[in-house]
């Protein structure tokens, strides 16, 4: 069965809520980065965040997330859409750590504090909208939620975990986000916060076998949800051989030339799903010709 997001409205329309079970996109980028225990909680959890804010704009429209705290790791980048298609990067996969004092995988420690999250927009306007905080914790949990309230003023709450399994491979993913909506009552606010304290992580619940609905069920303490749309998520790249076409071309006819006299052909890697592009020494040399077109 493959991933899925939610999006209800609960207690009386007054909260909007989001669940994602993302278990087959964080396994699928630890599979093609390779990444080690904490690196692969750092990008997954960021995977998930980004999702989650992607299920906020529509179809076409897409965010990326840029998320460069300091730590080991070093930067990592996550583009997700309103279509529920994702695709993560990190700039270190090989990254391991002990176990933090809460016995857990000590995110904050390989992603760092000292830093910015960033968000770009991309609406389909004539300028991406641009939204960037500071980090301030590292577990990317509590930086989500920091970027929503300062960055566009939705008091939110959201929650991102990843339970990796002792072979670095990911058992389970996936994430909740709830927004408190301008009609919420401090009653209401209160039961959220009630039911998010009691709440265990997402992904032990998932790896127990629980769905998307019955965690909607737990946020709403079993009262009624409305759910406003189900849709498929997964990691999907659209890199082709035409986009790196464009970029060969755009290097120029030196360094194009450079490719054939050194290497007799190239090969460019996408960084997100790793995958490879070979060019011919023919094939370099019909680009070089384009560099010369008006």
């Amino acid at each position: 069965m493959g991933d899925k997001l939610i999006k209800a409205l609960g207690y009386d329309d007054e909260i909007r809520i989001y669940v994602v079970d993302a278990t087959q996109m964080v396994k699928t980028v630890q599979a093609k980065h390779e990444t080690w225990s904490a690196a692969t909680a750092a990008l997954g959890r960021a995977m998930v965040g980004t999702t989650l804010l992607g299920a906020t704009v529509k179809g076409d429209e897409k965010l990326t997330v840029r998320i460069e705290g300091g730590g080991p790791v070093g930067y990592i980048l996550v583009d997700s859409n309103g279509k529920g298609e994702t695709k993560g990067y990190i700039k270190q996969p090989k990254v391991s750590l002990p176990l933090n004092d809460h016995g857990k995988i000590d995110v904050k420690g390989a992603v760092g504090t000292e830093g910015m999250l960033t968000v770009s927009k991309d609406l389909n306007l004539k300028a991406p909208f641009v939204g960037q905080v500071p980090l301030v914790s590292g577990e990317l949990g509590e930086d989500f939620t920091y970027y929503m309230a300062n960055s566009e003023q939705v008091p939110s709450a959201i929650g991102l975990s990843v339970l990796v399994n002792p072979d670095e491979t990911v058992k389970a993913a996936g994430g909740f986000m709830i927004q408190v909506l301008p009609n919420a009552s401090e009653e209401t606010i209160g039961k959220v916060e009630e039911a998010i304290s009691d709440m265990p992580l997402v992904s032990k619940l998932m790896d127990e076998g629980e769905t998307p609905e019955a965690i909607l069920g737990r946020l709403v303490m079993n009262d009624s949800a409305r759910t406003l749309e189900e849709m498929e998520v997964s990691f999907t790249c659209n890199c082709s051989k035409e986009r790196f076409k464009d970029a060969i071309v755009s290097l120029g006819e030196t360094e194009i030339q450079e490719m054939i006299d050194e290497d007799h052909g190239a090969d460019a890697v996408c960084h997100f799903c790793r995958t490879n592009y070979h060019f011919s020494e023919e094939e370099l040399e019909n680009l070089k010709q384009e560099t010369n077109k008006p």
